[in-house]
């Protein structure tokens, strides 16, 4: 009876930013480059040079909107959020549990080259990539490292215990430590 929101999230920032889900699945998760920063710099700076960036793609405000979303999805009832910060927006609350789960290189590698068909020096990129860009994304929007154990009650090897038995153990500790039925 939880509501899930992974790329559910996605689609309802979207429509809240008036961007599309590809725009928004761009930009979540990760940090403008220097190239892109520059661009806005110049553009807010002199704006006789680049047009000033639209308010509704600016990352500041795809934040916003995203925490929005997170933050009535929460209200609305009982919610399983994936990623987008949630473990840094909602640190504070009692009634959370955080959950990190991970695998090891070698097998992000193969679940990467199978689900996207890949090498696997082109799977070891994308893990690398996706994981450097949410790291950066919760440094700069809530100043805490995103891999560090404290930010979770629960590091589950997902690779180790297997998908299904991990999803069980985070139902069972959510039903112990927050009294669901």
């Amino acid at each position: 009876g939880w509501q899930f929101y992974d790329n559910d999230l996605v689609d309802a920032v979207a429509e809240r930013a008036g961007l599309t889900r590809e725009e928004v699945t761009a930009r979540q998760e990760r940090v403008p480059s220097i190239v892109e920063r520059l661009a806005t710099a110049l553009a807010l700076g002199a704006p006789e040079i680049l047009p000033p960036p639209t308010v509704e793609s600016t990352e500041d405000h795809l934040v916003a909107v995203t925490n929005r979303v997170i933050e009535e999805a929460v209200q609305a009832g009982p919610v399983v959020l994936v990623g987008r910060g949630a473990q840094s927006l909602l640190a504070n609350r009692d009634d959370a549990l955080h959950v990190f789960c991970y695998a090891p290189k070698s097998a992000a590698r193969r679940w990467v080259m199978q689900k996207f068909d890949v090498s696997a020096e082109e799977a070891d990129r994308l893990v690398t990539d996706t994981n450097r860009h949410r790291e950066q994304y919760v440094k700069r929007h809530w100043q805490r490292n995103w891999m560090a154990p404290e930010n979770y009650h629960l590091l589950l090897n997902t690779s180790w215990l297997g998908l299904d038995e991990a999803a069980q153990i985070v139902a069972d500790t959510a039903r112990r430590h927050l009294e669901i039925g």
